[in-house]
């Protein structure tokens, strides 16, 4: 097989992968699972232990480099700091690769990766998934202009395609040194077969007593890390009497196991949290300046009614208003909607409904993986690839 013929050598780099709980961590394992499907070689490279490499059971591998964490187990901040063996992996995997994928220009695996890139001659890309992030420490606020002033800015610069969820994001990437013509809007998939709503009243019950969770409350569910920027601060004050509160994640937050009204279930595998989208009634996410986070789309998959913030990232998909809540961050905001939906199980018959349909038609890992290994493939052969042209993401992405 000719070196033009091969499927793509592919680097992917992310400062976590699962275990460890996030939406970067598993748009990441998702790519990787799928392009492994599609014929093509992924290599992982991450922070954490074990250290060296593991094969996945899709066929994918992961390199792991021991980091400190102090930062997210003391304050809540997801900057794992890895040890020097990150620099002569990440050269010695960007030889290896025909392409190095990094995601998110704010990481230390993402800087080393694009230095092993520059070093080696190997076209780079970059999914950027947020802009900047609203904090509310200040300090963190200032880290994250420096770092976007600086080696984020650098990054943005020599990559050769940047792939943005919505429309904030790509105006974001390039006010921050990415070429326009390099910007590429690539909605993350979703697994609706794993994601899927429940099948009946007596399945919903069976979940909840295998959770212990209240079989007779109407249930809302909150799934991602517990900090300020996902909103479940904001969530648990919008606390009300119609329903129960059910928090699925762990992280820098000082949330009981349980309390009236309140359920809080820990850091759950996927296969548990798609079964936690079934046991509950609705699934809300007040969280800032994200775009169409995973969780969403899981919730959509699940046949749930959505409830979360009104970002602008959303306005390309073309949600329509009738069947999500897209709200300000604001606790009475949102406590007023979960009680009009905790009274009206028709409205949310309707809304998961619509939820489910959306996301059948509209996220696909398929049809993710397969844009993935054209630009690969473009890239490796250094073929001109199309411009970036705004398009509503919510059209001919099934």
């Amino acid at each position: 097989m000719t070196d033009r013929a091969r499927s793509p050598r592919v680097l992917l780099v992310s400062h976590y992968f699962p275990p460890h709980l996030g939406g970067i961590e598993n748009v990441v394992a998702e790519q990787a699972r799928h392009l492994a499907a599609a014929g093509a070689d992924p290599v992982v490279l991450t922070s954490g232990r074990p250290s060296g490499m593991a094969t996945l059971g899709d066929g994918a591998r992961v390199v792991r480099v021991p980091a400190w964490d102090v930062l997210q187990r003391r304050a809540g901040v997801p900057f794992p700091v890895p040890g020097p063996q990150l620099l002569a992996r990440s050269r010695r995997w960007a030889r290896w690769a025909d392409v190095v994928h990094v995601h998110d220009g704010a990481y230390l695996t993402s800087w080393a990766a694009g230095l092993a890139a520059a070093a080696t001659r190997t076209p780079l890309v970059m999914t950027q998934h947020v802009a900047l992030v609203d904090h509310p420490a200040s300090i963190v606020r200032t880290a994250q202009r420096v770092v976007w002033a600086t080696a984020g800015r650098r990054l943005l610069r020599r990559a050769e395609r940047v792939f943005v969820v919505n429309e904030s994001v790509a105006e974001f990437a390039a006010e921050y040194g990415g070429r326009r013509d390099r910007i590429q809007h690539l909605p993350n998939g979703v697994d609706v077969h794993l994601f899927r709503p429940c099948a009946s009243l007596e399945e919903r019950r069976a979940i909840r007593r295998r959770a212990g969770l209240p079989e007779d409350r109407v249930l809302v569910l909150f799934a991602g890390r517990l900090v300020p920027k996902k909103g479940y601060d904001l969530l648990r004050a919008a606390a009300g009497p119609e329903y129960d509160l059910v928090f699925a994640g762990d992280g820098h937050a000082d949330l009981p196991a349980s309390g009236p009204g309140l359920h809080h279930l820990g850091r759950l595998t996927p296969a548990r949290l798609a079964e936690t989208y079934r046991a509950c009634d609705v699934f809300a996410l007040p969280s800032a300046s994200e775009g169409f986070p995973l969780t969403v789309q899981e919730a959509m998959a699940s046949g749930l009614p959505v409830l979360t913030t009104d970002d602008p990232g959303y306005a390309p998909y073309g949600l329509d208003r009738d069947h999500v809540c897209l709200l300000p961050r604001d606790a009475d905001a949102i406590r007023g909607a979960l009680t009009v939906l905790a009274a009206d199980p028709a409205r949310r018959e309707r809304m998961g409904r619509w939820s489910r349909a959306y996301a059948a038609e509209n996220f696909s890992w398929t049809r993710h993986s397969a844009a993935l290994l054209h630009s690969y493939a473009a890239l490796r052969d250094q073929v001109t690839l199309p411009l970036y042209a705004s398009r509503s993401a919510g059209r001919g992405n099934s």
